[in-house]
Order: structure tokens, then C-alpha cells, then sequence
């Protein structure tokens, strides 16, 4: 039989064995030999609690808790059978009840208490509260490592299977310190047990001595007692190092070094407290009567100890400032150091001096962590893969102001006032606070003081935190500059992932009809308009089709979006209600007529009077639908659409156009107004 079937079967036989002896009397000799296996297998177990670098490297040890216990107190009870029924239970109990305590009752039973006390009182109740509160700690901080394992994933620090590993382990930790909490109740029922059987072996020996065995009363306290005290001692040995063992393991944290050396490493590190430490037990000899030898030796080992440790800190110093100096003076400007420099992050986000405590973990700060799920929300919600955020402090900036860059140009600013929270809705008089204007919607808000959030919510606003805002308003600049963020070998990249799932799509399409470019600038396209390209497969069945007619942007463009049909409503529909505008059919014949082709597409040349009395009448139309929580959609004809976007575009951003073929995704469509070229035809109240 090979070593592995030998350790599967081992342990199983062994419990069963344990389970049998609770019933089959053992022989001396056999309790003897099982006596001293508990024993060493308990130092065992403490040796390897003090050598693992970390808890889970020891994760069976809630087992080997209960396992043991269960075998300490199976000898109990054979070790009391032998003591009842023969007045002798082998020659270790009756060692440690006559030489160890030197025969002598009252000697026993304080060495048996004190040992009680120390395990019971002292470490079992400690170790026990440390790993409930372990337990606990480890249990609410789990979202959290779950997130930030999330994070690192999308922003490409690790990859799936570091992934995987990591959250393994995260469950490992919960599952272990989870086990602790419950073994350490084992250990405290153990010491409990301890009590309860060397009393009922005290009073059953004395009572089988002197009632059934007719032994006088001295004779049955100096046989039976020695031997129960014996039996406690024996047992309480192996109880108090595996209760140490179980302390050591819960107070134990993550480190590259085992415990023996991280405690002398920490203890000498500062000289400062061992010189102190060693004067001090110095000046304890000038005590008139006190031994001066201990003393001195102890004082002696200390300064020792320091001044060895000043030498050592001192060449840690001079390594410290000597080894980097040579590599920096030559390599500062190398060109790949200067062509690191001047490259341009396509996203930053820029924080004032006393926002900073938003990203310093220590102090609760998770605005990095939110950025870089925030990546995640992007790729699910649009399709492409933001590039990562590089964020920054800027000392030039106003207090309480953030800034947004978009390849090194400012194109967003917010504040975000220390220590308070913005609360958002129409009764916030009340609250004291400095007013502003929510950065996406510009709705009304109010900064207010962080502890009058629970007030402000009872009065019915909507409170947000700080990191929410700005990360709100980074999502809303990261959606609205979509287009321009999707750069050459991002499409290369999302192709290469179409092509692994569908090549005969990326064949057809490129390079053979149109070129990455060209990809490139519809999908950008398609992003200025709100449109999400997740769905690439039917974007490039649709283009490779349309390309085989035509090149020019707008025909692509348009057939993209007739593949996506209901996808291009749906973002906008209210209980599968779309509101929409829709412009006066002559108004619509005129722009029509306008068309002219550009460079970028067609646009409508219709003349300055008639454009400007549309954009005003839509924009104050639109408006007043937004102001009942209503976000309307822009109708016309198909060969409008994109001509008609461009011009509605710069001046009402958040008005998407829809062409009639594309509302097939709405169950009820509802017009909410008629626009027209010269006069407002219809609001609908």
C-alpha cells in the first residue's frame, strides 16, 4: 500500500479507534505509550504554529484541534477506569502523581489549579476572543477584497487565473477564521472537562477505596488522590500546548518569515528601547538587598543586544541612500525615460491638496478602487474598454476642486468639499450647507455637513458621497468622449476578440472591404450618438454587407444601426414607453432639401433665421419635458438622422435622434411635442 492510500485510511481508522476506546479497557503499558503519543503530538502541533508564515498554511488545524481533544479525553476516561477498577494507571500517571509534586496531595492540587488557570482564564478565553473577532473581521471585509480583486482584474494589474487564486484564498481566510471561532470553543470545553473528571476521580477513588475496597481513609487519599492527580496533570500538559498552539495561530498575521524570527527581527530593530530596557535593569541592582548578578547579567544582554542593533540600522541606512545614487544620475535622461515623460494619458483625474484623503486607504479613501470598477460599468455599458485613469494631485488647483482631463486638456471641473456629502432635491433650505448644482444633470444640490445625512434623507433628497460625485461625473465625460477615447488599437484589439468567436465575420469585413480605420470612424461614430457597440458581431455583418455598396460614413453608420434595432431604443424607453419629439412635416421637407454633402457626412445648409428659431424652440421644448422626468427622443426620417444629429448635437447634447425605423423596440410611443419652423404646433401636457 502506497503512502497516499496510507494517509487516506490513517486518519479515518485512527478517529474510529479513538471512538472505540472509549468503551475497551486498555491495558497500563498500551496507556502509557498513548499518553506519551498525545503529549508529543501536542508539542508537534505547537512547533508547527510557530513556524507557518501564515494562518492558512496551517488551515486543518481546527480539525486537528477537535481530533486531539477528542483523544486527550478519551484517555481521561481510560486513564479512570484503570484508577477505579486497579489502583495503578502505568507508570507516567503514577510519576507525575509522585515525583512531580512530590507526593504530596495539597502540592498537586495547586500545580493542577494553577495549570487550570493559565489555560482556562488566561489563554483559551484570550485566544478564544481573538478569533471570534477575527471571524468577524474577516467576514465584513469580504465585499471589499471581493471588489478590489474586481478592480485590479479590469484594469489589467492581474489576470483571471490571479484572479481566481485570490478569491480562493479570500474564501480560504473567511472559511478558516469561520473554523477558529467554533474550534476555540473546543479548547474551552477541554479545560471545563479538566474540572469535572479529576473531581469525580477524587471522589470515586476516595469512595472505591474506603467503601468497596475497605482501605483506610489515609491510605485511600495517599492512592487514589496521587493517582487523580496525576491523571490531571497528564492530561492538562498537552491541553495547555495545544491551547497556546491555538492563541499563536489566531494572533498570527501575514508575513514572509516564521514567528520566531519576526519576533527577534521586531524586538531589536530600534536600538533605543534595549538600551533603555538594559539601564534599567541597571539601576535595579542600586536597590539595597536586591541580587546584583541577575540583575547585571539581564542589563548587560540588553546593551548588548542595542549595540548591535545600532550597527545594524546604521548600514541599513548608508545601503539605503548609497545604492540608488548611481543608477539615477545615469539614466535620468535616457530617451526612454524622456519619451515616458511626454506621453499624454488619455484619462486623468486631478485632486486639490485636502482631497487627497479620497484616495488614501488608511484614512477610508476608495476613490481609486470606484475608478477602477468604473472601467468595468464602461465595457459593460458601451462595449469598449476605457483606458485606465491616472489620478493625480495638483497643487495649483482650487480647495475642494477635481478636474477631469481628456489627453492632457481639462475638459470637466467639480468641488467636492471635505468632510461633507451632497444632498440633492427641491427642500433643502433647511439644511445648512453650500448650494451648487449637481455636476451631470445640473440638478439643485446642497454640500451639507456628513453627519445631517440621515436628516436629509428623512426630509426626502437623495444623498450622495463625495467619491459617488466624482465618480459619476468621470463616468458621464468618460460617455461623452467615447468616440474620441476608442483609438486605432483599441479596435484592432475588440476585433481580434470578435474574430476568435466569429472569423468569418472579421475575414469578410477586413482588411478585404474596409480597413481598421474605417472601422474605427463609425464605431466612433456611433459612441458620439449613445450608442453602445457591445453587439460587434451584427455591427460588422451589417458593415461588411453595406461596404460592398458604399464607403461613405453616413450609409455605414445607418446600416450599424438598423443591425442593432431595438438596442438604439432601448436605453430611452420608460416602461417600454418612448416620448418622443417629432418636427412639423414641412419643416422636415425643407431640411430634407438642405442636404448637402461634406467631408464628415451630410449636413442640413438651412438659413441662419429658420435654424435658429428650431434650436430654440427645441431646446425650450425639451427642456420643459425634462422637468417633468421625462427624457424625450428626437424622431424623423431616416435620411434626416445623421444630418440632423450634427446639428442638435453641440447645443442639446442629451437629445438623442432616432430615426422612425429604429423605435421597434418600444411597445407604446407616446409624442410628447411637434416642433416646427416658426412656431411651437403642440406640447402635450
Amino acid at each position: 500500500m502506497d503512502l497516499k492510500r496510507i494517509s487516506q485510511l490513517g486518519v479515518p481508522v485512527g478517529i474510529v479507534m479513538i471512538v472505540v476506546m472509549l468503551v475497551v479497557p486498555l491495558p497500563a503499558i498500551l496507556l502509557d505509550l498513548l499518553i506519551a503519543l498525545n503529549i508529543t503530538a501536542a508539542l508537534l502541533v505547537l512547533m508547527v504554529a510557530m513556524f507557518v508564515h501564515r494562518p492558512l498554511d496551517f488551515a486543518v488545524f481546527p480539525a486537528v484541534i477537535l481530533v486531539m481533544t477528542l483523544f486527550r479525553l478519551t484517555l481521561n476516561v481510560s486513564a479512570t477506569r484503570l484508577v477505579l477498577l486497579d489502583g495503578y494507571a502505568g507508570k507516567v500517571i503514577d510519576t507525575f502523581g509522585h515525583f512531580v509534586v512530590g507526593g504530596s496531595l495539597i502540592v498537586g492540587l495547586i500545580v493542577f489549579a494553577i495549570l487550570l488557570v493559565i489555560q482556562f482564564v488566561v489563554i483559551t478565553n484570550g485566544a478564544g476572543r481573538v478569533a471570534e473577532v477575527g471571524a468577524r473581521f474577516t467576514l465584513d471585509a469580504m465585499p471589499g477584497k471581493q471588489m478590489a480583486i474586481d478592480a485590479d482584474l479590469n484594469s489589467g494589474l492581474i489576470d483571471e487565473e490571479q484572479a481566481r487564486q485570490r478569491r480562493a484564498e479570500v474564501h480560504a481566510e473567511a472559511d478558516f477564521y469561520g473554523a477558529m471561532d467554533g474550534a476555540s470553543k473546543f479548547v474551552k470545553g477541554d479545560a471545563i472537562a479538566a474540572i469535572i473528571i479529576t473531581l469525580v476521580n477524587l471522589i470515586g477513588g476516595f469512595a472505591v477505596g474506603v467503601i468497596q475496597n475497605g482501605m483506610p481513609f489515609s491510605e485511600a487519599i495517599q492512592t487514589y488522590s496521587l493517582l487523580s492527580i496525576g491523571d490531571g496533570l497528564v492530561s492538562q500538559i498537552p491541553a495547555l500546548l495545544l491551547s497556546v498552539s491555538t492563541g499563536l495561530i489566531v494572533t498570527r498575521t501575514v508575513g514572509s518569515e516564521e514567528m520566531g524570527s519576526g519576533i527577534i527581527r521586531q524586538l531589536t530593530a530600534n536600538p533605543l528601547p534595549l538600551r533603555i530596557a538594559g539601564f534599567g535593569a541597571l539601576v535595579l541592582c542600586l536597590i539595597p538587598g536586591m541580587p546584583k548578578l541577575p540583575f547585571m547579567v539581564a542589563g548587560g544582554l540588553m546593551l548588548v543586544a542595542s549595540s548591535r542593533a545600532g550597527a545594524r540600522q546604521k548600514e541599513e541606512e548608508i545601503a539605503a541612500t548609497q545604492a540608488p545614487a548611481t543608477p539615477a544620475l545615469t539614466s535620468a535622461d535616457t530617451p526612454e525615460l524622456l519619451a515616458a515623460e511626454i506621453q499624454i494619458d488619455p484619462l486623468g483625474l486631478e485632486l486639490s491638496a485636502d482631497l487627497i484623503d479620497l484616495v488614501d486607504a488608511s484614512s477610508g479613501g476608495d476613490l481609486l478602487e470606484r475608478v477602477k470598477s468604473l472601467r468595468r460599468k464602461i465595457a459593460i455599458d458601451l462595449g469598449i474598454v476605457a483606458p485606465p485613469v491616472r489620478t493625480r494631485d495638483n497643487l495649483q488647483l482650487p480647495s475642494q476642486t477635481y478636474a477631469i482631463m481628456l489627453f492632457g486638456i481639462e475638459v470637466a471641473r467639480g468641488e467636492a468639499p471635505p468632510g461633507t456629502v451632497l444632498a440633492i432635491g427641491d427642500y433643502l433650505g433647511s439644511l445648512p450647507g453650500q448650494a451648487t448644482l449637481e455636476p451631470v444633470f445640473g440638478l439643485e444640490a446642497k454640500w451639507i455637513p456628513a453627519e445631517l445625512r440621515s436628516q436629509a434623507e428623512l426630509s426626502g433628497a437623495t444623498v450622495v458621497d463625495r467619491a459617488s460625485v466624482i465618480t459619476t461625473h468621470l463616468a458621464e465625460v468618460i460617455t461623452a468622449h467615447a468616440g474620441r477615447l476608442l483609438g486605432r488599437e483599441d479596435v484592432r484589439m475588440l476585433t481580434d476578440v470578435v474574430k476568435r468567436s466569429h472569423p468569418v465575420v472579421v475575414e469578410e469585413l477586413t482588411p478585404a472591404q474596409l480597413s481598421l480605420g474605417e472601422i474605427q470612424r463609425v464605431l466612433q461614430c456611433l459612441l458620439d450618438e449613445g450608442v453602445s457597440i457591445r453587439d460587434l458581431v451584427r455591427i460588422y455583418e451589417a458593415l461588411s454587407l453595406r461596404a460592398t455598396r458604399t464607403k461613405e460614413l453616413d450609409p455605414l453608420v445607418e446600416a450599424a444601426r438598423m443591425a442593432l434595432g431595438p438596442a438604439i431604443a432601448a436605453p430611452y424607453l420608460v416602461d417600454k414607453t418612448l416620448h418622443v419629439l417629432t418636427l412639423d412635416p414641412q419643416l422636415e421637407q425643407r431640411i430634407l432639401e438642405s442636404l448637402r454633402p461634406s467631408e464628415h457626412g451630410q449636413t442640413a445648409a438651412l438659413d441662419p433665421e429658420t435654424s435658429q428659431a428650431l434650436m430654440t424652440e427645441l431646446i425650450q421644448l425639451a427642456q420643459e419635458i425634462e422637468n417633468r422626468n421625462v427624457r424625450p427622443v428626437l424622431v424623423c426620417a431616416p435620411q434626416l438622422r445623421s444630418a440632423l444629429h450634427r446639428m442638435v448635437n453641440p447645443l442639446v447634447p442629451r437629445l438623442a435622434v432616432l430615426s422612425y425605423t429604429e423605435l421597434t423596440g418600444a411597445d407604446q410611443i407616446r409624442s410628447e411635442g411637434v416642433v416646427g419652423a416658426d412656431q411651437r404646433l403642440a406640447v402635450n401636457a
